[in-house]
Parts: C-alpha cells; structure tokens; sequence
C-alpha cells in the first residue's frame, strides 16, 4: 500500500526534525544531562512538529540505548514505539476525549508502574479541547504526579491553556518554518523520490504550506499525483488553484501604463476562473511587496529572485518607482483590511 509522503518522511530523531533548533537542541541537552521534567507542552501551528516531537521525546527517555540525547531506534522500545506496540506509551486526541470522566480514567491508569519501558508517557494532543472541569481534574495529576510518568501536551491554542496548567510544564515554542527551509527539505524528498521538480513550484507549495512542513509534504505528493510523477510551476498553481506571477506582472503593467480596458479585461477573465476578490487582493498585495524590495539594490536580495525572473521584477520596479510602489501596497492593504 502506498505511504503518505508526510508520515513516510516523518522524523525519527530530534536530528532529523526540520526548522526547529531551538526546541530539540533543547531537549537533546537535557537528556544528555539527565533533567526529565514530568510535563511538557509543545505549542505552535499544525505540522510545525509537535506531535512528531512528542514521540521522538517518549523513544529518548525510554530508550534502552540513547546516543547523545538521541534514541538509538533499534532497541525493543523504540522500534515498539515507532510500531505503537509499547503500551506504556499513550497518544490522547483531547479534541474526542475531552471530558472529566477520561481525565479520570488516565489518573486511575497513571498509578500502574511501567510494563516495559523506564517511563509511562501520556501525549495530549490538542490539549487545549479539554473542557474546564477536565483540566481541574488533571491539574491534580500535575501537581503530585507518580515518578514514573511524563506529560507531553501539545496544542496549536497556547492562549487557551490555564495559567496554573502552564506553570507546571516546560513550555517550547514552535516556530512556524521558513519557506526557504520547506523549499531545501522538498528538494531532498523529490530527489530521494525520483520526482522531478521545479524550483519556482516548490517555492509556491512553501509558501502555501503556511510555516508547516506537514502540509507541504501533503501538497507536494498531491501535485505529483496530479501532475503524473512530476512538479511543475503550471501544475502547482492549476492543482493549488491560486494566480500565477504572470497575471500580476500582467496586472501591473497594466496598472502603470493607465490601460484600464486591458486591465478590466484581465480581471474579468480571473473571475471567469473561479478566483474571488480576496485571492486577488492578497496575491497581488504579496506580488507589490516583491517590487518594492526588487526597486533597492540593498533590499533585492531580500526577494530571493534569479535569472530571467530577477530581472523582470527589478525592470518593473524601477519603471514604477519606489514611492508608487508605496502607495500602491498601502492602498491594497486599506482592501485586505475592508
């Protein structure tokens, strides 16, 4: 049976975790050090790593033969955890067992000592769907829990959690992930795939991924299904159903020549697609951004532009100039904000 790119690729080692030095260079510290909190909470937006953390985290503190921090991923337990076979081992969905009575329950089942593992650990995904009485209920546990066991609740609602839940955890932020970095670990997947992929595609599947490399895997392997085996920029921006750069560069041209006909007709032709205002706005918002930084020797490399593209973004920006460009973004931020 064909394996998902996103759980084929999921990470199986803080090392292999992408975009987010700061929580596991953290971890493989204190683990070398031998500083195992009792509870944890992994905040952040979806598919940044959370979850995938959380299990890497459970395999390190159970492993039988850690390497720096890292579990080996050989031993019993960690090819028991990667299988879900060890029962010490608990993942929760807080979002469908949010209740007191089920806070109960893992209270009663925290008591029994460890079957097969060091530690008994217990992974709250979505933690924040805990009703009021159910977090009362497991700050009990927080508070005085058994030796033996360890929390790791991650949530993508950090705002919702009380006060008195988040005193008692260590608290890691993830980040959402740079583009450029989703783009690097794309490139490595498509090759160790044999998938053949364009540049620019990656880049629009990066940025439509919104900082979560789960959902840039997910929409890399549908594009190649889409496509037959292969990632295009004209597949990518058909199959994600979003306006491709050469409509703005059309759209702008327009715009500084003062040929409203051409450009009503563009427009009228986008709407034929299927594409709302909003899409429209945003695009070109974000596409009025790039010109501005391509206007400036000194900010064009912050636009991560080349070759042909490079140049035709830079002709455009200096053909409008700087503070028309100005005017231009504020005016298409006043029609995102309205």
């Amino acid at each position: 049976m064909y394996r998902v790119l996103y759980r084929k690729w999921r990470p199986k080692t803080f090392e292999d975790v992408t975009g987010q030095p700061q929580v596991t260079k953290t971890l493989k510290q204190e683990l070398v050090s031998g500083r195992i909190a009792h509870a944890y909470l992994f905040t952040g937006s979806r598919g940044t790593g959370k979850t995938t953390c959380a299990k890497i985290l459970a395999k390190a503190i159970n492993c039988l033969n850690p390497i720096d921090g890292e579990p080996c991923g050989t031993c019993e337990i960690c090819r028991g955890i990667d299988e879900g076979s060890v029962t010490d081992v608990v993942e929760i969905d807080a979002a469908s067992n949010n209740g007191v009575d089920n806070i109960r329950m893992l209270r009663e089942e925290a008591g029994f000592t460890p079957a097969m593992a060091k530690y008994r650990v217990y992974i709250i995904d979505e933690v924040h769907m805990l009703s009021k009485q159910a977090f009362n209920a497991f700050l009990k546990t927080l508070e005085e829990p058994p030796s033996y066991v360890v929390f790791i609740l991650a949530t993508t609602e950090k705002q919702m959690i009380l006060p008195t839940i988040l005193s008692r955890c260590q608290v890691y932020d993830f980040r959402p992930i740079p583009e450029e970095t989703i783009v690097k670990q794309l490139q490595y997947v498509a090759f160790s795939e044999h998938i053949p992929a364009e540049e620019d595609a990656l880049a629009v599947i990066a940025r439509s991924a919104d900082g979560g490399m789960r959902d840039a895997l997910s929409l890399f392997d549908r594009i190649a299904g889409f496509g037959g085996g292969s990632v295009t920029y004209k597949q990518t921006v058909e199959s994600l159903h979003i306006l491709d750069k050469e409509t703005f560069f059309r759209i702008a041209s327009c715009m500084h020549q003062g040929d409203s006909a051409q450009l009503l007709q563009i427009l009228d032709g986008i709407y034929a697609e299927g594409f709302d205002g909003k899409a429209i706005i945003s695009g070109l918002s974000a596409f009025f951004r790039t010109l501005y930084l391509a206007a400036d020797e000194e900010t064009l490399p912050l636009a991560k532009l080349d070759g042909a593209e490079k140049t035709n973004y830079v002709t455009l920006a200096r053909a409008f100039g700087k503070f028309a460009l100005y005017a231009c973004i504020m005016k298409l931020m006043d029609c995102e904000r309205q």
